[in-house]
C-alpha cells in the first residue's frame, strides 16, 4: 500500500507544481474580493476546483443569493460526475464504496486525465497518493497568493492575477486549433457574456455565467454534433 501510495504522489508532484501557481492568482483575487487568508484557503481546500472557485469568488463578492450559488456550480462542475464514471470502470476491487467517496473529492480535470492513461487498475492508495499532494499545492498556492495579495503593491497584485485567466486560456487553445467546436463554444459563450454585461446589467454575474455556458453548449452540440464511433462506421 505504502508504495502504491507513494506512486501516486510521485505522478501527482507536475499536477501540484501547476496548482501551485494557478492558485497563487486565486489567492489573490479572493483578498481583493474581501476574503482573509484563512478564508480562501479553506475553500481551496474544500473545493479543489479552479473555474468553480472563480466563479464561486464572482457570487460572493457580488452578494449573490444560495440558489445562484449552487445552480452554478452544479453547471460548472457537473463534467467531474462524467469522470467518475468513466474512472469507475478502472478502479481496482478494492474499491469499495467509502473509498469511492474519499476519492470522489480530488477528480478533477488533471486528475482524471493521469489517472486514465494508467494501464493498470487503480487502487485507493494510488489515487490518494495523487490527490494528497495535489491538494497541497492547490491549497498552498491560495495561501500564499492571498498573503501576498494582502502585502503586494496594488499594481502588482493586478498584474498577478492573469495567471488564473491564463490557465483557462491554456486549456482552451489547444482543443479549439484541432476542433472547430471547441472555438464555437469558446467565442459564443464571450460574446453572450460581454452581451449581458452592457445589455443586462441588471442580471448577476452568476446567472450571466449559468446561461451563456448553457446556451453555448447547446449551440455547439446542434451546429457540431460528434458522431458516435459506430455512426461514423456507417457513414463510411
Amino acid at each position: 500500500m505504502k508504495s502504491k501510495f507513494l506512486r501516486g504522489i510521485t505522478h501527482g508532484i507536475p499536477i501540484c507544481l501547476g496548482y501551485l501557481s494557478v492558485s497563487f492568482g486565486f489567492g489573490i483575487l479572493a483578498v481583493k474580493a474581501g476574503l482573509s487568508v484563512f478564508q480562501a484557503s479553506v475553500i481551496s481546500a474544500a473545493n479543489l476546483t479552479s473555474a468553480g472557485q472563480k466563479a464561486g469568488l464572482d457570487v460572493i463578492a457580488a452578494g449573490g443569493a444560495i440558489i445562484e450559488m449552487i445552480l452554478l456550480q452544479l453547471t460548472i462542475n457537473i463534467r467531474y460526475s462524467l469522470m467518475a464514471l468513466s474512472l469507475s470502470q478502472k478502479l481496482d476491487k478494492r474499491f469499495t464504496t467509502p473509498h469511492r467517496l474519499l476519492a470522489s473529492y480530488g477528480i478533477t480535470d488533471e486528475i482524471f486525465a493521469v489517472c486514465s492513461a494508467q494501464k493498470e487498475p487503480l487502487t485507493p492508495a494510488y489515487m490518494y497518493g495523487m490527490i494528497f499532494i495535489a491538494a497541497v499545492g492547490w491549497v498552498t498556492g491560495t495561501a500564499l497568493g492571498a498573503a501576498a495579495g494582502e502585502l503586494l503593491p496594488a499594481a502588482v497584485s493586478t498584474a498577478m492575477e492573469i495567471v488564473l485567466y491564463g490557465m483557462f486560456i491554456a486549456i482552451v487553445i489547444p482543443p479549439a486549433k484541432k476542433q472547430h467546436g471547441v472555438l464555437f463554444a469558446a467565442v459564443i459563450a464571450a460574446a453572450l457574456s460581454v452581451m449581458f454585461k452592457f445589455a443586462v446589467p441588471a442580471l448577476s454575474e452568476g446567472f450571466a455565467m449559468m446561461i451563456s455556458a448553457i446556451a453555448s453548449a447547446l449551440l455547439t452540440a446542434l451546429i457540431f454534433p460528434v458522431k458516435d464511433e459506430e455512426g461514423e462506421a456507417e457513414a463510411v
